[in-house]
């Protein structure tokens, strides 16, 4: 009879090879996100080179090899730039690519972004299949089968070291966008997510446990359906050993720790190829035989790494043809217009969109918001990248029903997000961040605001003033349509804005009263383009173009505002 091995010996047996098979080692990680398009050395809506672009990561991938490394991008890949506004819509027959150059450099995973979202299903779909690796999003979900519409997380072995990649999509997606571009797909909260799949990760037994988030940091607080709570989930959801963040266009590294007393090193990575976000881990074996992480986090500046000379010629006949496309001459303007008058009250800038948007949608009234903080249209030939200075985001117009009452709360919400109340004509007139004194936050020399300039409505079609001396909900008073006839706060008006603002965005349609539930029965009509290509078209058809101020409304006391905009249009871009 041949002797009994006991259960246990057995598994100690397991263990110890298990053990064995698994290795000390070290691997470098790098990640990118919100780059926003900037893939090539060249800015196509400035028409200039750059210092920094994923060719700077190329020459990183050239000196390691893949197989040293792990790769990531954590999402808004898909829009900003003209280069993907071209592979998303106008040269389709190829590999798109945005999906070539992520290939070429090895990438190992990609979170999904709103701003990817915002594309189209056509366009992140195609880049989906087109993608030699997943694109991870556990709480975007199927609305048909209840799975995760992406990969929830993949599993990579490189050198030896198995490790688990989960990929989140900040929930507010729906508040931003019109549910068109995301049809078949709902967003989950991302704590009940994140702790739902846990488990199933844990069961892979990895070494490291990552997390891709295209939502910004947030504080511990949030619940992980709002904006930014990449830090919810990694203080409330244990087992997380390394989380890269986005979406906020911010740069940090923090090591927090979780209810389970965990060490989670978190990373934000700026945008548009600011930096370039890498950990470097090592996998040291304790005296049980077991594997622990020991990581360190660091922000590279991307223009201080060289620029792969191999990169730059793969894709020098592809950079040419968005030159090409951009540089075409769409008509020409009499005049410049800048967005910076248009934080002091009317300004050509914002009044061309507004016509625009009036003379697509044959709407009364338009409302719209300088959608870039520092840009201008210059006097003469406009060129298809100047679009791209007017109008930032691939929106769609809307033209939709609103009553006097709601346009009046409309305005009031972007009043309340731009202006304090003024006591006196000495007193700051805009809204700014504050630092620990109090006193506007100066950044590198200039001011930061507190709230962003694209929800700073204006409207066209009325007239109104804005009281800055009256208190916040109290600042707006319309008196009558362009024509001169008589504003009703109870009639009903046809209204041009763009899908974001009316699907939610910024809060300004919640704040008049309508829910997006309640949205689906006072669109009129849609386009079936972004608005971008209709104002591209409209000023074809024009040839000429000329910006100017309407002065349809105005902000008083008139000379508190006047003397305002002279000290702080210095604070916010400096003496020119």
């Amino acid at each position: 009879m041949k002797p009994t091995v006991s259960l246990t010996v057995i598994m100690l047996a397991a263990l110890l090879a298990f053990s064995c098979g698994r290795r000390e080692g070290t691997i470098e990680i790098y990640a990118t996100t919100d780059l926003h398009g900037m893939l090539l050395p060249f800015d196509n809506t400035e028409g200039e080179r750059v210092d920094r672009s994923l060719a700077n990561l190329a020459s990183i991938v050239e000196s390691k090899g893949n197989k040293n490394i792990l790769l990531f991008d954590n999402g808004d890949i898909l829009q900003g730039d003209p280069l993907a506004y071209y592979y998303n819509f106008i040269d389709t027959a190829g590999t798109h690519i945005i999906a070539d150059i992520l290939n070429y450099l090895g990438y190992d995973a990609a979170s999904v972004g709103n701003h990817d979202i915002e594309a189209g299903h056509p366009v992140y779909d195609r880049i989906r299949r087109e993608y030699n690796f997943p694109m991870l999003a556990a709480n975007a979900v199927d609305v048909r089968t209840g799975e995760p519409y992406f990969e929830p997380y993949t599993v990579i072995e490189k050198k030896g070291l198995k490790v688990v990649v989960f990929g989140l999509i900040t929930p507010s997606v729906p508040r931003w966008l019109p549910e068109s571009l995301y049809e078949g797909i709902r967003f989950e909260n991302m704590v009940s997510t994140a702790r739902k799949w846990m488990p199933a990760m844990e069961a892979e037994n990895p070494d490291l446990v990552i997390g891709l988030f295209h939502s910004g940091m947030g504080d511990e607080r949030e619940s992980g359906d709002d904006e930014n709570s990449t830090l919810s989930v990694a203080i409330n959801v244990p087992g997380f050993d390394i989380i890269f963040c986005g979406h906020d266009h911010r740069q940090d590294v923090r090591e927090v720790i979780s209810n389970s007393g965990e060490k989670v090193l978190v990373l934000d990575g700026g945008s548009r190829a600011e930096v370039l976000m890498n950990v470097t881990v090592m996998i040291k074996r304790n005296e049980d035989g077991s594997l622990r992480p020991e990581m360190s986090g660091r922000l590279i500046p991307m223009n201080t790494l060289p620029e792969s000379a191999l990169f730059l010629e793969r894709y020098r006949e592809a950079a040419d043809c968005v030159k090409e496309y951009t540089s075409e001459i769409i008509g020409r303007s009499t005049t410049t217009a800048t967005t910076r008058d248009a934080f002091f009250g009317p300004s050509a800038f914002v009044d061309l969109i507004h016509q625009v948007q009036l003379g697509i949608s044959g709407a009364q009234i338009s409302l719209a918001a300088p959608l870039s903080f520092d840009q201008m249209i210059e006097e003469g030939d406009l060129r298809v990248r100047d679009m791209y200075r007017l109008y930032r985001f691939e929106n769609f117009l809307y033209t939709v029903r609103m009553t006097g009452g709601e346009i009046d709360r409309h305005l009031e919400h972007a009043a309340g997000q731009w202006f304090q109340t003024m006591t006196r004509s000495t007193d700051l007139m805009l809204r700014y961040r504050l630092d620990d004194t109090g006193a506007p936050l100066i950044v590198n020399g200039t001011a930061r605001l507190q709230n962003p300039s694209y929800n700073f409505d204006s409207a066209l079609g009325i007239r109104y003033t804005v009281d800055v001396s009256k208190p916040r909900g109290a600042m707006v008073d319309i008196t009558s349509l362009s024509d001169g006839t008589p504003f009703s706060y109870s009639a009903e008006y046809t209204v041009a804005v763009n899908s974001y603002r009316a699907s939610g965005g910024g809060g300004h349609f919640p704040a008049a009263g309508i829910t997006a539930k309640e949205l689906e029965n006072r669109i009129i009509s849609a386009t079936d383009r972004d608005l971008r290509h209709y104002m591209t078209e409209w000023i074809r058809e024009k040839g000429t173009i000329d910006p100017v101020e309407t002065g349809e409304w105005r902000i008083i006391p008139s000379s508190w505002a006047e003397k305002a905009a002279e000290r702080e249009s210095v604070m916010l871009f400096g003496k020119n």
